[in-house]
């Protein structure tokens, strides 16, 4: 539609029907029966005369339910104006990929997008017009549930993620292709305190800038369409009602034009947060703030009218925000093709297709990280003798808590996996999943999902086959981990340790002397320190997808070669949290490890370093550095540096070096991070290759916000380091001179 013709349009419709482009519901309330109005209308209370208004759908997930639920609509509309269908796809729509956290771990930011477009590609034909995706909130706690949603703990790379995610979904020219990006949660999401889901957020205006800002930001560089806001207070103002972010910042710095989106329930939920007294206050606040769709609550929906025509509330917001509704429908081809891409056959045809599949082995491969192999125990042989045990032998709950739309015969499990190289393996699961399934079922009954009654299994039965199996192998392949509904929304945890009926399963099996290989599946780091001294190998597994168990056995049996790095570091204790590699630095640091003065910043009963750091990960090659070399040792404010060293691979096996690339500023007007990482570059050797890798380094990659908080950099020295991780002491210096 011209815009014109849209700007016609929108001057033809009542006040009611442009509140309704600004109402989200869920397709309950578009149900042909009459239980409707005892069931969604009755639980969130809205004026049932406004459903006929309502502009977006949340989560309706197939071609036929979709096509259906539009045409019935755009029968009864006045005007003909589409539905937009949003829906929550976070790692692939029906080929499930690795969650975000482990994607992040790859370092590969190209291959990330292709993830993204081929979600795009099998939600589009399934009628989907908008993803909830990609999530860049950056996170320091692990004990948050939302870790697995996550890229890094990083800025740089969780930018760079957010930048790859939005052109995958958004890339492609065909509009049955390709699906418009809602970037999440605006802002500072992940830094809630506690690590506790929902609560409230305190950041200095320079650290919020400075470390969690530019993600979303190089998503709205992208292109991202959508924006929505977060749950949690910035400055203690709730950030659905929060004018600074919303229109200072989101759109006056940054230029954004799209559409905005509260969180579920997140305008209503500004009464919790005591800074609304009703429901009609609430939706003045977020609408002025500049929240345009309010999901799943009655508030706009009942409310925006009368605040209009008491002249509480100028209609210009109405106005601004109901156009950018239409022009974002404009923008997708709705009113061309409201239907857009939406084919039950197509559906049958495309999704799942042997080539997307492919892709979701691969970076299966790619993400799960090597963080122990001792004695080069990997890869194995496949004549190796395999006793397979633990709760995630045989499961195929591997996708995380977002995988709605999974169809769990697609999910490869670790054993269908592990037989495709051995004719030698005995399986069994050995113990329960957990000590207790309290808040599983709790999940279970809210999913429509039976109930799992632990008394049904006898964990001394189940251990003594496991036993048996062990005892007849030449090594113990352990998959254990915390259960899905653990990790994920409301999934807030203080004990981040393996449950202790599997742990049981552990000690009783290292009693047998056997090598054990432990792969850990999870959404976000675990206090691995028993497993570490128990166990000869360890693989961080995260939440596969459907191909983990072709993925894992693909590494276990050197298919592939592990190149995977740790885009978030795992706490030697849940006392550390939150925990980061690029901390700033203290009055009295630790400098030396085993100085015993007791009046330095550590702990008594616990090392300050994370168990295994950020940017940390093995692989089956060794990778020798070279000293870092400059072409020269003065920056000036215009010029270029050119840092270079030599990798070499020094083993037998062909491999990917990821090079990482951190600067510091040693003085400077506010205290600064003791390294950032500024670079990557993947680097693949064949065995006893050298190859020279090259940085360029500029005075951008040298800015911060600086004791005036204008953002530039300073005049100074700069220690540069360049190597296998965080922890590299590989360095040299230059001078930035202005």
């Amino acid at each position: 539609m011209r815009e014109d013709n849209l700007i016609e349009l929108f001057n033809s419709l009542s006040l009611e029907e442009k509140i309704g482009q600004l109402i989200q519901l869920n397709p309950d309330f578009f149900s042909r029966n009459n239980a409707i109005k005892t069931g969604p209308i009755s639980s969130i209370g809205i004026d049932e005369n406004m459903i006929p208004y309502v502009g977006s759908i949340l989560n309706a997930t197939n071609a036929q339910d979709i096509r259906t639920i539009q045409n019935e609509y755009l029968k009864k509309s006045k005007h003909k104006i589409p539905l937009l269908f949003m829906a929550d796809i976070i790692n692939g729509y029906k080929t499930v990929f690795p969650i975000p956290i482990a994607l992040g771990c790859s370092f590969d930011f190209q291959m990330v997008e292709e993830t993204a477009e081929i979600a795009a590609k099998e939600a589009a034909v399934s009628g989907i017009h908008v993803t909830f995706s990609p999530m860049v909130d950056m996170v320091h706690d692990a004990r948050w549930g939302r870790v697995m949603e996550t890229y890094s703990e990083d800025t740089y790379l969780n930018s760079q993620y957010a930048s790859a995610m939005v052109k995958g979904y958004q890339g492609t020219n065909d509009p049955n292709k390709n699906i418009a990006s809602c970037i999440k949660h605006f802002a500072g999401y992940g830094g809630v305190l506690s690590g506790r889901d929902y609560n409230t957020v305190e950041l200095s205006e320079r650290t919020l800038r400075e470390e969690y800002l530019p993600a979303y930001q190089a998503a709205i560089n992208a292109g991202c369409k959508m924006v929505m806001t977060s749950f949690n207070t910035i400055n203690r103002i709730p950030v659905t009602a929060n004018k600074k972010l919303l229109r200072d910042v989101l759109r006056n710095e940054w230029g954004f034009n799209g559409v905005t989106i509260s969180d579920h329930s997140a305008v209503k939920e500004l009464i919790n947060h005591g800074v609304a007294e009703n429901e009609k206050i609430a939706a003045s606040m977020a609408i002025r703030a500049g929240t345009d769709i309010d999901m799943m609550t009655a508030c706009y929906a009942n409310n925006l009218s009368q605040l209009i025509k008491n002249g509480e509330l100028d209609i210009k917001y109405i106005d601004e925000a109901a156009l950018r509704v239409l022009k974002l429908k404009n923008d997708l081809g709705l009113f061309e093709n409201p239907y857009r891409g939406a084919n039950s056959i197509a559906e049958k045809q495309y999704i799942l297709s042997k080539e997307f599949k492919s892709k979701a082995r691969e970076a299966v491969t790619k993400s799960c990280v090597l963080l122990k192999n001792e004695d080069n125990i990997l890869p194995l042989k496949k004549d190796t003798k395999i006793a397979l045990i633990g709760p995630y032998s045989e499961s195929r709950e591997l996708c995380g808590m977002w995988s709605f739309t999974v169809d769990d015969k697609e999910v490869v499990n670790l054993k269908k996996g592990l037989k495709q190289y051995s004719n030698n393996l005995c399986s069994c699961i050995g113990s329960q999943m957990l000590d207790d399934y309290t808040v599983v079922n709790e999940l279970n009954q809210l999913f429509g999902k039976s109930s799992i009654d632990s008394s049904l299994i006898d964990d001394s039965d189940e251990l003594a086959r496991a036993i048996k199996c062990a005892d007849h192998s030449d090594v113990i392949i352990l998959a254990v981990g915390e259960h899905p509904y653990q990790s994920g929304e409301a999934a807030s945890r203080v004990d981040l340790k393996l449950p202790d009926v599997q742990m049981n399963l552990i000690k009783e099996l290292s009693k047998l002397n056997k090598p054990i290989i432990t792969l850990v599946f999870s959404g976000r780091p675990l206090i691995l320190n028993e497993i570490t001294k128990i166990s000869n190998a360890i693989m961080q597994c995260w939440y596969p997808g459907i191909e983990g168990g072709n993925g894992i056995a693909d590494i276990l049996f050197g298919i592939a070669n592990p190149s995977a790095r740790l885009s978030i570091s795992f706490p030697y204790h849940v006392g550390q949290c939150p925990i980061n590699y690029s901390y700033l630095p203290t009055g009295r640091p630790l400098i030396n490890k085993s100085d015993n003065n007791r009046f330095i910043s550590k702990y008594i009963d616990a090392p300050n370093d994370p168990l295994y750091c950020f940017g940390y990960g093995l692989s089956y090659s060794d990778f020798k550095y070279s000293s870092i070399t400059l072409n020269s040792e003065i920056l000036k404010k215009d010029g270029l540096i050119e840092a270079t060293v030599i990798i070499e691979n020094t083993s037998d096996y062909d491999g990917t070096e990821t090079v990482q690339l951190y600067l510091k500023d040693k003085v400077a007007s506010v205290s600064r991070p003791v390294k950032e990482l500024k670079a990557i570059k993947k680097v693949s050797l064949r065995s006893k290759e050298k190859k020279v890798v090259e940085f360029i380094i500029n005075n951008d990659m040298l800015k911060f916000y600086r004791s005036d908080m204008t953002y530039d950099s300073e005049p100074g020295e700069f220690e540069l380091f360049i190597g296998h991780d965080s922890s590299t002491m590989n360095k040299t210096t230059f001078k930035l001179i202005k």
